[in-house]
């Protein structure tokens, strides 16, 4: 039987800068992916023309990270989807990591572990915040989920799951710009086990090198508080665009 094909969905919005790099770390993927589909919510830049010249699946559709990752889930036939943001850097094996995980059918959504890194220095306090937020956030703001083994994963975790599963569960609250995997979570754990596996993948500083390590922190509390009691509007506003 051949190994299940791994579709990687990447929402964007101005990310040229970003792109070639993540251009060269998955095309030394083994094995390469099933597809590439990266769902664009209105960039202005040449994000487009970058995605249109490695011959990925380009998608244009309204900003807003839930709703572009929704697209990208629908339009994926593999059966099972990664989201990967652009400024995240996977291992090369991270086709193989997926398959191996999810072989496990009481893992219903899973994640690589996160390092923030820039191009000078490793945020080595914030990725162990970053780290420990998986499991305080969910204690904090959703006690009673937290006893029956719900754990919060985030974008810069590189979530994957099985697509029909996503399917199953509603797929992401279409109008969440920000804090969409944090509801994915929540429902995911429906279906079974919510797992970080011991794999790192890179992500940008990009938000801590324009803040300051100690805004940062408090902004990425401040919004998950602000999830936590529903002021979902109010998101936004408190973690502006950076790019």
């Amino acid at each position: 039987m051949s190994a299940p094909g791994v579709a990687i969905v990447i929402p964007v919005l101005d990310e040229e800068k970003a792109l070639p790099a993540l251009r060269e770390t998955i095309a030394a993927f083994d094995p390469p992916p099933a597809e590439v589909i990266v769902v664009d919510g209105g960039s202005r830049d040449r994000t487009c023309d970058l995605v249109r010249e490695v011959g990925w699946h380009l998608i244009g559709t309204e900003a807003g990270r839930g709703h572009q990752i929704n697209t990208g889930v629908e339009v994926a036939s593999a059966p099972l989807v990664v989201v990967l943001h652009a400024d995240t850097k996977p291992p090369r094996d991270m086709v193989s990591v997926i398959r191996e995980t999810l072989a496990d059918e009481r893992i219903a959504l899973a994640s690589f572990t996160p390092l923030i890194r820039g191009e000078h220095k490793t945020r080595w306090v914030t990725s162990a915040h970053n780290f420990i937020k998986t499991w305080y956030a969910p204690l904090i703001t959703r006690p009673h989920l937290f006893v029956r083994g719900v754990r919060l994963l985030f974008g810069d975790h590189a979530m994957f799951f099985r697509r029909e599963q996503f399917r199953e569960i509603g797929g992401c609250t279409p109008g969440d710009a920000i804090m969409e995997e944090a509801d994915l979570c929540v429902k995911f754990a429906r279906l079974g086990k919510i797992r970080m596996v011991r794999r790192v993948v890179e992500t940008s500083d990009r938000r801590i090198a324009a803040w300051g390590p100690l805004k940062a922190n408090w902004i990425y509390f401040k919004v998950g508080i602000l999830w936590a009691v529903g002021a979902r509007s109010r998101l936004s506003e408190h973690y502006p665009h950076i790019r």
